[in-house]
C-alpha cells in the first residue's frame, strides 16, 4: 500500500469520524432544546440517595402529627431548614397543593409540600410501605392517609 493510499484511507476515517461527531452534537443540541425540563426526576436504578427538602416560607413551617392543618403541631422548621423526606401523600390542600411529606427525623412528622422544595424524587407512602415497612415497625403506615 502506497503512502498516498494510506493517507486517503486515513482521511476517509477522519471525515467519517468528524461527520459522526457533528451529527451527535447536533442531535444532542436538538434533544436538549426539545426536551421539557422536569422538576423531580424519577429514581435511578441502584440509587441510594435519600431525598430531602428545604423550607421555603420565610415564616418557617409547622411540623404536624398527621398530614392536616387541624393536626397537632409537633415541631417547627425555620426558613431554609433542610429536612429528610421519607414519602408523600395527597390529602388536605394547602394553598392549592395537596401533597404532604413525612419527614425522616428522630420524631417523624408531616409538612405541607407547598412550603418545601424537594431535591429529587419522593415516593408515595403506599409504595414505600410495600417495599420497606416491616411488621411491628409501621410508623409510616399509621400516619399515611393516601
Amino acid at each position: 500500500m502506497s503512502t498516498t493510499e494510506v493517507l486517503v484511507a486515513r482521511g476517509r476515517k477522519l471525515a467519517a469520524g468528524a461527520g459522526a461527531l457533528t451529527a451527535a452534537v447536533a442531535l444532542g443540541a436538538t434533544l436538549s432544546i426539545a426536551t421539557p425540563a422536569q422538576a423531580t426526576p424519577g429514581p435511578t436504578v441502584g440509587s441510594t440517595a435519600k431525598p430531602f427538602g428545604t423550607v421555603t416560607t420565610k415564616r418557617g413551617l409547622s411540623a404536624r402529627q398527621y398530614p392536616s392543618t387541624d393536626s397537632a403541631v409537633k415541631g417547627y422548621l425555620r426558613h431554609h431548614a433542610q429536612v429528610g423526606l421519607v414519602c408523600k401523600v395527597r390529602t388536605q390542600s394547602v394553598g392549592g397543593n395537596s401533597v404532604w411529606y413525612l419527614t425522616r427525623e428522630e420524631r417523624p412528622s408531616w409538612v405541607a409540600a407547598k412550603y418545601v422544595t424537594n431535591n429529587g424524587y419522593v415516593k408515595y407512602c403506599k409504595d414505600v410501605q410495600r417495599n420497606r415497612v416491616q411488621p411491628g415497625n409501621d410508623n409510616a403506615a399509621k400516619h399515611a392517609v393516601g
